[in-house]
């Protein structure tokens, strides 16, 4: 017998089966990953799907649970003007305030344009560890920096966006920085992502197409139809405006070329600087019920495929544990476990079950120079109190300080921030780390929030908002009562929501013990002299061991 031929062969048998492990592991890896055309590379590894029953898994982390409240700069070239939101449209809309202003600041938008807004940003005054470090001591446990905006500029170092700040205006990589800088203090780290397409081609691109109506320089076109040949001998020779602008559209036409570079954008954020937080200007509700319009170029069908990606990726760079947060607007109720639902300028009517985030401003939400001169900020009291509304509900407060274009706060934003963090220092206790008691609050003021812009109310005497950790109940009480009486009306004996017995009643920054009592009308407390703080006022309440 010749056992050559007929024997056993070890290196063909090693050889063999190295090569069925490996088509084992591919296998096995191709049924854990899946293509996505919507994204550059290859498979994308991991368990999540773009579709909403996939995403039904997503568990909410607990750091954003715990954090409560963090800190945004919604910082772009349109903060250069000073004069307020929306900037980059504005300036092409005559009769506008912001194009009025423009004609006279800086010429007619044929000649000087938002390019030239963008070129002219420096952020010459920006000390990023400065602000960071003062973030942080006002309370915020998170930090937020705007990626872009519905300018289409984009305030990283992007692959496929040559109008970003690293090629334009202040040639840093704004959230390249602010990443590295708000982690390297211990805060959670977001980017905020407002260029979505029926934002931006919809909305803020076709107006640059346009001409003044009327006087000396009518149906004389905007700078939005230049082109890269334009740019010879100019200080953007080399660029092309279309990457900025847009080939010229009505708002109704098409834009597959626009959605495919908003997602290879959006991969990029992701891809580079892996946040803990995205959040996205724009809803994922289809809209056909308030009149359709824009619908396929709104969110809906592209939502599930970033968060499956941002889910994936997270994953990945953290040993397998899901620790990010997808905000978006407007959700299918049936979704709303699948991320974290943002509220812009109101807040929830009701406790929620899952956990859900305002982001609110005390001015402005791009830099606006007349609410300084006026002092027309937003107080530290009412963004106080709309932090206690919102936690007692299960949110989190994400509050816009805005920018100049120089990147320095002003004196009264400095103000603000001192005031607000005093009072966190004295009373952050009922906030971090809590979770929504059996009912939100009590008192005569009951407002919801719920309108977006709507007026701040005014609290009185006996509003009460309520968390919880551990064994402790904190009461919060929006406004001082002059006689020097509290009375917590549902904690009284018999109450469905306080059944046991009451050990102590204090209150953070003052006495740990107050002279109190309680009956079937509640619990009724004597106040010191003097608060200990300015607005908001916590009393602690524990059990009987």
């Amino acid at each position: 017998m010749n056992r050559k031929a007929e024997g056993f062969d070890r290196r063909k048998f090693i050889a063999g089966g190295a090569g069925l492990l490996a088509a084992a592991k591919l296998a096995s890896g191709q049924r854990n990953s899946y293509a996505d055309s919507n994204f550059a590379g290859g498979p994308i590894p991991g368990p999540f799907r773009p579709n909403w029953e996939s995403l039904k898994a997503y568990r909410y982390p607990d750091w954003f649970r715990d954090a409560k409240f963090g800190i945004w700069a919604h910082w772009s070239p349109q903060c250069v003007p000073e004069q307020g939101d929306w900037y980059a449209r504005g300036m092409y809309v005559q009769g506008n305030a912001q194009y009025n202003y423009h004609v006279k600041t800086y010429g007619h938008p044929s000649q000087f344009g938002y390019k030239d807004i963008c070129h002219i940003w420096r952020a010459e005054n920006w000390d990023p560890e400065e602000l960071i470090r003062l973030y942080a001591k006002t309370g915020a446990k998170y930090f937020v920096a705007l990626g872009n905006h519905h300018d289409n500029f984009d305030c990283w170092n992007s692959k496929h966006q040559p109008w970003n700040c690293v090629n334009v205006g202040p040639k840093k990589d704004i959230v390249g920085t602010w990443a590295k800088i708000a982690r390297a203090h211990g805060l959670r780290f977001g980017v905020t992502y407002h260029g979505t397409p029926g934002r931006t081609w919809r909305e803020f691109m076709p107006v640059r197409y346009g001409s003044d109506k009327t006087g000396p320089l009518k149906d004389v076109p905007y700078d939005g139809v230049m082109t890269k040949s334009d740019g010879k001998g100019k200080w953007w020779d080399g660029m092309d405006p279309q990457d900025l602008n847009g080939r010229p559209h009505d708002k109704s036409d098409p834009c597959p070329e626009f959605v495919e570079s908003f997602m290879l954008r959006v991969q990029d954020v992701i891809d580079q600087y892996n946040p803990d937080l995205l959040y996205f200007d724009d809803n994922s509700d289809w809209d056909f019920d308030r009149g359709g319009g824009g619908v396929w170029l709104g969110m809906p069908e592209l939502t599930p495929h970033i968060m499956a990606y941002y889910y994936n990726t997270n994953m990945r760079r953290n040993a397998g544990k899901l620790d990010a947060v997808f905000n978006i607007k407007n959700v299918p109720a049936a979704v709303l476990n699948t991320l974290v639902r943002d509220f812009e300028m109101s807040q929830a009517d009701a406790i929620q079950p899952d956990p859900w985030q305002t982001d609110a401003c005390i001015g402005s939400w791009h830099y606006n120079r007349s609410l300084l001169e006026n002092h027309r900020y937003r107080t530290p009291q009412a963004m106080v109190q709309l932090l206690v509304n919102v936690v007692s509900k299960n949110g989190n407060l994400l509050l816009n300080i805005p920018l100049p274009g120089h990147g320095r706060p002003d004196d009264d934003e400095f103000a603000f921030l001192d005031k607000f963090g005093a009072w966190m220092a004295i009373n952050s206790e009922a906030i971090y780390s809590t979770r929504p008691w059996k009912i939100a609050g009590e008192g005569p003021t009951q407002s919801s929030g719920a309108t977006p812009y709507g007026r701040l109310p005014q609290f009185a005497p006996g509003d009460m908002r309520f968390t919880t950790k551990g064994d402790s109940l904190y009461a919060i009480a929006l406004a001082w009562l002059a006689d020097g009486k509290l009375l917590i009306k549902s904690l009284a004996t018999g109450s469905p929501h306080y059944g046991g017995e009451i050990a102590r009643v204090g209150l953070l920054g003052s006495e740990s013990n107050l002279v109190w009592s309680r009956n079937a009308d509640g619990v009724a407390i004597t106040l010191p002299e003097k608060p200990p703080c300015d607005f908001a006022y916590v009393f602690k309440i524990n059990p009987l061991a």
